[in-house]
């Protein structure tokens, strides 16, 4: 529906269709921020913490089986720990029938059972000869290797074995045998003893951390010490990397597998849990996530569409209002009846934008109709004829004199002067042009005041960014020559300085002169606000003086508005004089 509104309206989207469209990116990215906040903060760290219970729990199946194995090896050392099974243990062949292998298997067993008593954590404990024949048993329990030389041929490959005496033997799936050589301190071996191990007590142990997972406990060798399901086939391959002694890996199959190697016994314990038992919970908390937020979107993208359509309806009645005001009825009332409270507030705001814009287009005309007449006032002025006449009279003096440097100079100034009068007369203009146009009128003039008239003028390159009318420092430069040095001594001084501060810029222009008298400031100041209040072009008077500097505060109020601060004051500095002040605000405000 979007793409054909779209398209019947010419390639360009309908004020719903954008609408619709600029909230659905803003609900695309919020869901995108809710999945990944969901897989990051929920799913990624579920996942972890399965993975690290899975390793805890291998870890603690280890730890089970370490202080099982150990509680063999302190039983071995209670044993081990009476001298005289040393002087009982044969040093050749004996035979277990004749009276001295009777006599002997019965101080072992004695011996055993002084160290052992009725210990309930085993099946049986076995002594062999040094060949590895059998010689007695604690219990008589059936499983007793006849023979351990198939373990100590194996044996020298042990590293449990050669470094700590001890090992485990699983000669068959069902029996699993602590191994131990009975020796003294001196290292001389004896025999050796083979503690035959509880399976209960290994399910046990291992019961304590699967979890329902497959366990799988392999010695150094990769020999099969125990599996949680003796009756299934052959002990998977664990490709896992020996240089890490725990972790989780996945296998083949997809099923995670925890592992964790003992320091102490040197097996490594496998729990192989499937794929989606691990996986369960976190899939679960994702697919309900992602089904939340699906359900959020429609149901988000169903509101958004409908609202849209209800609330842009009277939207599309005012635009259709707007399109049919012009030039011609401009003050026409905009009615668009709705309910909605910012509707009523926007349509009362365009119909005060209606007027405003009629005020505004009366006040260009008039701004306009300012602009040229006192621009005219002020070209009247300043290319009086005999002004021109003097100009002139003084460039012939010049060149009959044969100063050929300052003929050349008066007429580049003058030639300046003149440019910069007649040209782009609406054009707004930088202070730094109007300070050039006004020191090439002060040059003009000292040919004929001569040292008789000083004057200084700010510079900076920050003044190009400011914006006014043309003509505008002239009129009250003109003025201090014309009123304000006529009964003052020389030398005449004119001072023009221009500040930047907190976003307004100021100027100033003083003399030393006679200074303003108080009703000519009052006066002034007094027309300058009812020019600004009234707007009425009552005021046209021509040449300078009071109604010059009315006229130039008019056309810098017409431009900056209520941003413009003007005042005229006699100041005492340097013996006193006139000055006249303009703070405005650095920000332009054209019509």
């Amino acid at each position: 529906m979007l793409f054909r509104k779209f398209k019947l309206g010419g390639g360009q989207a309908s004020l719903q269709t954008k609408f619709f469209l600029a909230f659905a990116v803003l609900l695309l990215i919020v869901m995108g921020s809710f999945a990944v906040y969901v897989n990051t903060i929920v799913v990624h760290p579920l996942r972890e913490k399965t993975e690290n219970e899975m390793r805890l729990a291998a870890a603690k199946i280890g730890d089970q089986l370490n202080l099982y194995v150990d509680s063999q090896n302190q039983l071995s050392q209670r044993i081990l720990s009476s001298k005289e099974i040393f002087t009982l243990m044969p040093t050749g062949d004996s035979s277990r029938l004749s009276v001295e292998g009777l006599s002997l298997n019965r101080k072992l067993r004695e011996i055993m059972f002084q160290s052992i008593g009725p210990s309930m954590n085993i099946e049986d404990v076995a002594i062999y000869d040094l060949r590895g024949g059998l010689l007695t048993t604690f219990i008589g329990t059936s499983g007793n290797p006849s023979s351990l030389l198939p373990f100590l041929e194996e044996s020298g490959s042990d590293i449990n074995w050669n470094e700590n005496g001890y090992s485990l033997y699983r000669p068959t799936s069902n029996r699993v045998f602590f191994i131990r050589a009975i020796l003294n301190q001196n290292g001389k071996v004896f025999g050796y003893m083979a503690i035959q191990l509880q399976q209960e007590m290994l399910r046990r142990s291992v019961a304590a951390g699967s979890s329902g997972s497959e366990v799988y406990v392999i010695d150094y060798d990769g020999r099969t010490i125990y599996k949680s399901n003796p009756s299934e086939g052959a002990t998977p391959d664990f490709d896992i990397p020996t240089s890490s002694l725990n972790g989780v890996s996945v296998n083949q199959a997809g099923d995670y597998v925890a592992y964790y190697r003992s320091d102490e016994t040197g097996w490594t314990t496998y729990t192989v849990t499937p794929k989606k038992v691990v996986l369960g919970p976190v899939n679960s908390v994702a697919t309900l996530s992602m089904l939340l937020i699906a359900s959020l979107f429609l149901f988000s993208a169903a509101y958004m569409y409908f609202s849209a359509r209800s609330f842009l309806l009277p939207i599309r009645k005012l635009r259709n209002q707007m399109r049919r005001i012009n030039y011609s009825n401009i003050d026409t009332k905009v009615e668009t009846p709705s309910s909605n409270n910012e509707l009523l507030q926007l349509s009362e705001s365009f119909q005060g934008l209606l007027d405003r814009l009629q005020v505004s287009i009366e006040r260009e005309k008039l701004a306009v109709h300012e602009e040229a007449v006192a621009r005219n006032s002020a070209l009247q002025a300043q290319i009086a004829p005999h002004f021109i006449h003097n100009t002139l009279y003084l460039i012939s003096i010049a060149a009959q004199e044969g100063k050929n440097e300052v003929v050349s100079e008066m007429c580049k100034n003058l030639s300046d002067s003149l440019r910069y009068i007649v040209s782009s007369p609406y054009e707004h203009v930088s202070l730094t042009q109007e300070l050039e146009h006004t020191r090439d009128y002060l040059a003009l003039l000292r040919h004929n005041y001569e040292d008789d008239l000083e004057w200084v003028i700010d510079e900076d390159p920050a003044f190009e960014e400011i914006r006014l009318p043309r003509l505008v420092i002239q009129p009250f430069v003109e003025n201090c020559i014309e009123h304000a040095f006529g009964n003052a001594d020389a030398p005449w001084r004119i001072e023009i300085r221009v500040k930047l501060y907190n976003g307004l810029w100021a100027l100033e222009v003083r003399d030393n002169g006679e200074g303003f008298s108080p009703e000519t400031i009052a006066h002034t100041l007094e027309l300058i606000r009812s020019t600004e209040s009234s707007g009425e072009d009552s005021l046209r008077e021509t040449g300078f003086g009071g109604m010059g500097i009315v006229n130039t505060a008019h056309r810098l109020q017409l431009m900056y508005k209520n941003r413009l601060f003007f005042n005229m004051y006699n100041h005492t500095d340097h013996g006193g004089g006139a000055a006249i002040q303009i703070i405005a605000s650095l920000t332009e405000d054209f019509y």
